[in-house]
């Protein structure tokens, strides 16, 4: 009967993939920002059991093993050696029992210890299926000590390892049944609550809106980690009333939530997940995002018309190209960079304007601010122009592959400066407007003019003109 039920589920899974062509394989993959308790007992036995399992003796179920307790327990018998005979046949049964029972004694542990961690094994279902399958594979060593028990006409007490094995089965049910179970103290998880919006959540009960809220104040969206302090173990119809009675404070200021009776409400840290479960304050939110992009709209357009509004550069010599737009920073400077060399900044000459190979560093603003920048790629040297500029200074540069790009803070770019492809390049700045800005908090807009020309030259010597 042991052997039978050893063997049992793979003859099912044998004749089921004969019958469906389906190989009963179920992948789960989970990512956790806290630590749970089954994880590091696992890293500790994983390696020990991925031994044991390749052995044979191990394989369908410990089949072979049984078949082995079973030869020795019987041969034992024929040589009248019973006592041996039971020894080999609970020392195969021990074996396959230890082998079981420590998925079981993880699962318990975390549904004791931290119901979140119910999670990291797989989904509930699947979790559900693991264990029924390692209750079951416990029958096939209990059946082996059954067979192997001394013959005994009265009652007597058990031996320590039958009721060490009772209490501890009896215990696992307890915990595994109350883990099951949804009181109103549950504590979802992020498969539960579909956190990752696949659909296959199980979580009853539970509106989408009021499981995008959950999600968000255990740390299981997206962007978040770790979620909301002192929120994450709460239970989920304590967190719900308590984002109920938030949104309706919100709602009787119009969905703010920097409402001072918001904002001084002892659930106040869960505004920042609250747009998921009260509608007013997603509307307000919204509202007050298009605002802010309506008025960033209208600020950058104030500047740009200021840099449109000032005359065209009128070049000495007919430019290859030439391009005026109104650039950003945040850093001080504005950077041309060529495929590979991203990231580069070289150190300026006279803080206006250095170069490496592949990168190019230009001053533009007294550290936040914005620039009406000209570019000119020539094909030979232009003449020079000092007059109406600040500050006019010449470098080197050597350009990889012929496709330099300026790009400013807000990502914008203006390419092709080298018009002559891979080579050796001079790079000669014009600027007007640094003094101003840096003297006054509030300089008028377009105050910070570059002309910028580009053109072929074998020299790397800075040279500082004006």
């Amino acid at each position: 009967m042991a052997l039978l039920t050893a063997l049992g589920p793979d003859f099912y899974y044998w004749i089921e993939s004969l019958l469906t062509g389906n190989d009963g394989t179920q992948s789960y993959a989970s990512v956790f920002w806290y630590p749970c308790p089954s994880n590091w007992l696992y890293d500790l036995i994983r390696y020990p059991e991925d031994v044991l399992v390749d052995i044979p003796l191990f394989w369908y179920g410990g089949a072979p093993l049984i078949v082995l307790g079973f030869a020795g327990w019987y041969l034992s018998i024929r040589s009248g050696r019973d006592g041996l005979g039971r020894i080999i046949a609970r020392s195969a049964a021990a074996a396959l029992l230890l082998l079981q029972l420590h998925d079981l004694l993880l699962v318990d542990l975390d549904s004791a210890l931290s119901p979140q961690c119910m999670d990291w094994p797989g989904p509930p279902d699947m979790v559900s299926r693991r264990v029924a399958m390692d209750l079951y594979f416990q029958a096939p060593p209990l059946l082996v000590l059954l067979a192997a028990r001394s013959p005994r006409r009265v009652f007597v007490r058990r031996g320590p390892l039958s009721r060490t094995t009772v209490a501890v089965l009896t215990v696992m049910a307890t915990f595994l049944l109350a883990a099951e179970s949804a009181p109103p103290g549950r504590v979802s998880g992020e498969y539960e609550l579909d956190c990752a919006g696949f659909g296959n959540g199980t979580a009853r009960g539970l509106s989408k809106a009021e499981k995008n809220f959950l999600c968000t104040v255990r740390g299981h969206s997206f962007y978040d980690e770790g979620g909301v302090a002192g929120w994450t173990d709460v239970p989920d119809r304590e967190v719900l009333a308590q984002g109920r009675h938030l949104c309706g404070l919100a709602v009787q200021h119009g969905g703010d939530v920097n409402a001072r009776a918001v904002r001084e409400a002892p659930q106040a840290s869960l505004t920042g997940a609250l747009a998921s479960l009260c509608p007013e304050v997603a509307q307000a939110q919204k509202v007050e995002a298009q605002r802010m992009e309506d008025e960033e709209t209208a600020y950058v357009a104030k500047k740009e018309k200021s840099c449109a509004a000032h005359p065209r550069h009128r070049p000495k010599i007919r430019p290859v190209r030439q391009r005026r737009a109104t650039m950003w920073t945040e850093f001080r400077s504005i950077n041309g960079w060529e495929e590979g060399y991203e990231g580069t900044v070289p150190d300026m000459v006279k803080d206006l304007v250095g170069s490496e190979r592949g990168a190019l560093t230009i001053w533009a603003a007294d550290e936040i601010g914005h620039a009406c920048v000209t570019v000119e790629s020539y094909t030979r040297r232009p003449p020079m122009e000092i007059r109406g500029w600040e500050e006019v200074v010449e470098v080197g540069y050597d350009s990889p592959s012929g496709s330099l790009s300026l790009v400013d803070g807000s990502g914008d770019r203006l390419p092709g400066l080298t018009s002559a492809g891979p080579g050796s390049y001079r790079v000669r700045v014009h600027l007007r407007g640094r003094e101003r800005v840096t003297q006054y908090l509030h300089a008028p807009d377009g105050t910070v003019q570059l002309l910028i020309m580009v053109f072929p030259g074998k020299s790397n010597k800075p040279v500082v003109y004006k």
